[in-house]
């Protein structure tokens, strides 16, 4: 007996199935698009730093900032890191403008509502409810946030949480994630990765889609989460 979700029934099936007990979801650029407001925030950082912005957007995504200021200014003091961190987290909180679900987003969180899942971001919890807010998404009951983690990703700990609030082993867990910190933890972790939009297509995860409506959701009689990949 398989039960398919109905939000996701009009996607046809696919050649790519990946089966999982436990779905560990990034937030940024897997769930919610905010490309917009990371690019504001962080031009504006580079350019305080003599940097150029360009070279910057390429570090920025999937880490947290402090773990990016750490890759482009190695010489600093990881406590001005942090420091600094702290500021653009309350800036990028306090701005929304453009942020918005990545395409099939709703859908695929209907889709997952009552099955294992939770959200692994590198956004702490009050950037985190802002941006899953804007998007109009629910937020999931479990979450690791920035604040809940010792090391950034590409570090694999917030994945490893992750699957250990739900209770499955990490080779149990598909990771949704779209770069390459992401892609890069959730191997670590030992964990199967479905590469969500532009940046994750050249990582070489597990599989790769081009946003949400390309998943069809089905669960098992044992419990177990079927993900049907479209191409």
């Amino acid at each position: 007996m398989v039960r398919t979700s109905p939000a996701l029934w009009s996607l046809p099936m696919s050649a790519t199935v990946l089966t999982a007990r436990a779905l560990l979801l990034d937030m940024d650029g897997t769930l919610v698009n905010s490309d917009a407001v990371v690019e504001r925030c962080w031009t504006r950082w580079a350019l305080r730093q003599g940097l150029d912005p360009a070279a910057v957007l390429k570090v920025v995504h999937g880490r947290q900032g402090y773990a990016t200021m750490a890759v482009l200014l190695p010489e600093r003091p990881m406590e001005q890191n942090h420091a600094e961190n702290r500021e653009l987290l309350a800036e990028e909180t306090a701005d929304v403008d453009g942020v918005v679900p990545v395409g099939g987003a709703p859908a695929f969180m209907a889709s997952i509502a009552g099955l294992p899942h939770a959200l692994v971001t590198s956004a702490d919890e009050a950037l985190a409810q802002a941006r899953m807010t804007a998007a109009a998404l629910p937020m999931p009951a479990v979450r690791v946030t920035a604040e809940q983690v010792g090391a950034s990703k590409p570090d694999p700990e917030g994945f490893l949480k992750g699957a250990a609030e739900l209770g499955f082993d990490a080779a149990d867990c598909v990771v949704f994630e779209d770069s390459e910190a992401g892609i890069t933890a959730g191997r670590a972790a030992g964990m199967r990765v479905v590469g969500v939009g532009p940046r994750a297509a050249a990582l070489s995860p597990d599989a790769h889609v081009e946003d949400l409506t390309q998943l069809r959701v089905e669960t098992a009689a044992d419990g177990s989460v079927l993900l049907h990949i479209g191409a």
